[in-house]
């Protein structure tokens, strides 16, 4: 797998068409993934919230959307250029860079925690979990959303060629990408712990009562987890 340095190059240049190429490659899915990851965040209004990886803001500005103070993070500028932008005049998540092993924030600063197709992107996807516990209050929540695998042999074997023959090229086209980011993805996913084994990271993460949630025939998932009193 490339290192840290390599994806965020690599992220850097896709910057540009990223948003493009997320609707068309998941056929607008990816919308209603997020939504379901805010109703499963559980916001109340004006609680503190951070998401890590944040790209270029989906996530964020979801949560905002749902009356939460938001910080957006991400260790690649580019990206947040993009967030910033997209936010336009009207009031928004406050971005910043930040590394989700090293984030500046202080003991239990937010609510909740959230990140969306990125734990896989970390380098040591536990200690990105307990620095996200971390800066999450007790009794705080940290929820994941992240590709999975589907089991379903029909399903399953679509899901293998589409993602790893047909979704390199469409991606590198539609985003107008040069590298080999698409490939990557396809990579980062099927090497990735997912379902019981990424429990079982969060458990390891020091995290509580972890909870699984399969989304469209599991191609993802969603992983809540709650920090400790």
């Amino acid at each position: 797998m490339p290192d840290g340095q390599t994806i965020q190059r690599m992220f850097a240049e896709v910057a540009p068409g990223y948003d493009r190429a997320n609707r068309a490659l998941s056929l607008g899915i990816d919308t209603r993934w997020r939504r379901r990851t805010v109703r499963t965040v559980a916001v109340q209004p004006n609680e503190r919230g951070l998401d890590v990886c944040s790209g270029t803001g989906d996530l964020a500005f979801a949560l905002q959307r749902e009356g939460a103070q938001v910080v957006g993070a991400d260790f690649c500028p580019p990206m947040l250029v993009r967030a910033v932008r997209k936010a336009g005049s009207a009031p928004g998540p406050r971005f910043l860079a930040g590394d989700t092993l090293a984030l500046p924030f202080r003991d239990a600063t937010f609510d909740f925690v959230t990140v969306a197709f990125g734990i896989r992107n970390v380098s040591d996807p536990v200690a990105g979990l307990r620095e996200m516990a971390r800066v999450t209050r007790p009794g705080g929540r940290v929820v994941v959303l992240e590709f999975s695998k589907p089991r379903v042999p029909l399903l399953g074997a679509a899901y293998r060629f589409y993602f790893g023959r047909v979704l390199p090229r469409l991606g590198a086209w539609i985003s107008g990408a040069r590298n080999d980011a698409y490939r990557y993805l396809h990579d980062s996913v099927m090497q990735f712990p997912e379902r019981e084994a990424f429990l079982a990271l969060m458990v390891e993460a020091g995290l509580r009562s972890p909870t699984l949630q399969l989304l469209t025939g599991g191609i993802a998932a969603i992983y809540r987890g709650e920090v400790r009193t």
